[in-house]
């Protein structure tokens, strides 16, 4: 499985992305080496924990996944973990692309975290689009991924849920529901928790851990 595992970030590696888009696992850039090797120590250690569900969300943010190269997951937390939580932190191995003294959180990436740590949920992580979609001319922005963009995201998608035999699918927002449906995977949908969507993320989970898990 190790072996699919290093295959599958290859393959985002050297995949074509379409304009304004920021393929962070490349080989342009020398920093993306350490995001790949994030990525593929994400993938080993979750394989390792066996979760039966995923969440999916969007697209990386430039302030998560897009720096870390590890889905739902900001400078922070990868180096410093959460209470509670057994998957990230310096001492596991993650590494940042770039040192520096001040680490960026992301506020997606703690809510859903901490939600997952309240209802006991082991998840795998991933999304509709695994890179970081941006406006034009800024990197340090985010954009919703487009119809030929969640396309590209469609056989990583597929190639997680196999090989994670995943039993229940979680779309974190429209564009993942939206993206699951084409792909006629059943899934349970609950509201992004960015935009004043906290809340009823938080209730989505909680129904799904009450009725489901």
């Amino acid at each position: 499985m190790m072996k699919k595992f290093e295959a599958i970030v290859e393959e985002l590696a050297l995949t074509q992305v379409t304009p304004n888009v920021y393929n962070q696992y490349s080989y342009m850039d020398k920093e993306n080496e350490i995001r790949r090797k994030n990525l593929l120590l994400y993938l080993k250690k979750m394989y390792k924990i066996k979760p039966k569900v995923i969440l999916i969300g969007e697209a990386p943010g430039y302030r998560g996944c897009r720096l870390t190269g590890v889905p739902f997951t900001s400078e922070h937390l990868l180096m410093n973990n959460m209470k509670g939580l057994d998957l990230f932190g310096r001492e596991a191995g993650y590494k940042l692309a770039k040192e520096k003294e001040k680490l960026l959180k992301e506020a997606t990436a703690t809510m859903i975290w901490e939600t997952l740590l309240r209802y006991d949920i082991i998840s795998l992580a991933w999304n509709a689009f695994p890179f970081h979609p941006h406006k034009k001319d800024n990197g340090e922005s985010n954009r919703t991924p487009l119809k030929g963009e969640l396309m590209i995201g469609e056989k990583p998608l597929l190639q997680m849920i196999e090989m994670f035999n995943i039993k229940k699918v979680v779309a974190v927002g429209g564009k993942a529901d939206q993206t699951l449906t084409k792909l006629n995977i059943s899934c349970h949908k609950v509201r992004h928790p960015a935009q004043g969507g906290k809340n009823d993320f938080v209730e989505g989970i909680r129904k799904i851990k009450e009725e489901i898990l």
